[in-house]
């Protein structure tokens, strides 16, 4: 009788416990995830830009870009669907932070792969190669190359150093226009305030693929710099090798191209060669 009421006490506790950890869905891993396991609240935690039309956009219906969809992608790989992820904004100076304290499990966000950065968090990819670029009113043809911005209206973002490269080594009379938002370039270049927006193809070929810009605007195709873009985990991961498994499986499958002519094709951006998992270009 005394092994039953053992035996009943000792389930009661078992119950508890198990209840206990199910209900912990917020509790980081062994590696400082903040991914859980337990069953239906299995969920993981993804940085991506919430105001980079093409790349990472925050929409009243969802979210949407290049970013997104690479990264929905390889969480489909890890295991988990789409209702699984927690998206959280990841702001550029904010990026290395968020994956030392585990704040997401990796970020996706036109993260370019420096040699700084990568002494701070490791990366995998890279999954696209973007570049430098300038972009102009569709019916501009004076300017076929960067020595053609002498004396033109350059734009870029305040505290951006892209309208700023251009004008110290390759253009020095350029005009350097900065506004607040690559919206305000935009329409600057729309009126003809400005005669081109500078900074990497990829996010130019996003803000004009929008519905309102569709048309009116082209990419220069000057190709000034390499950016490889990277998806930033913690240092140490274990997430690293199994990403670069995913995103190998998305270029093999072609989930990768259509993923670029989705989020980029109206721009007239040029899709290359998906680069080649771990090669980062100089």
């Amino acid at each position: 009788m005394k092994l039953r009421k053992v035996t009943a006490a000792s389930a009661a506790v078992l119950a508890l416990a198990v209840t206990a950890t199910a209900c912990g869905s917020d509790d980081k891993d062994d590696n400082g995830s903040s991914s859980s396991s337990g069953g239906g609240n299995k969920k993981i935690s993804i940085g991506i830009k919430f105001d980079q039309p093409g790349i990472g956009q925050k929409t009243p219906d969802g979210y949407t870009g290049f970013d997104v969809d690479v990264a929905t992608y390889v969480a489909k790989e890890l295991g988990y669907s789409e209702d699984q992820i927690q998206w959280k904004e990841a702001k550029s100076p904010d990026r290395e932070t968020m994956l030392q304290r585990g704040d997401v499990d990796f970020i996706a966000a036109s993260y370019s792969i420096t040699d700084e950065r990568a002494a701070k968090v490791d990366f995998a990819g890279p999954y696209l190669l973007a570049h430098q670029d300038v972009l102009v009113r569709a019916d501009e043809d004076s300017i076929k190359a960067p020595k053609d911005l002498n004396s033109k209206k350059l734009c870029s973002v305040t505290g951006s150093t892209s309208a700023q490269n251009v004008k110290d080594k390759l253009a020095p009379k350029a005009q350097l226009q900065q506004y607040q938002t690559y919206s305000q370039c935009l329409n600057g270049l729309q009126s003809g305030a400005i005669d081109a927006l500078t900074t990497d193809d990829s996010i130019l070929a996003g803000y004009a693929s929008q519905a309102n810009f569709k048309g009116k605007f082209k990419l220069g195709g000057f190709k000034m710099t390499n950016e490889n873009y990277g998806i930033g985990v913690k240092k140490g991961s274990d997430l690293k090798d199994k990403i670069n498994t995913a995103l190998e499986k998305m270029v093999s499958d072609k989930s990768w191209d259509k993923a670029v002519k989705d989020n980029f094709g109206p721009a007239g951006y040029k899709n290359e060669p998906a680069p080649k998992i771990g090669d980062v270009v100089k």
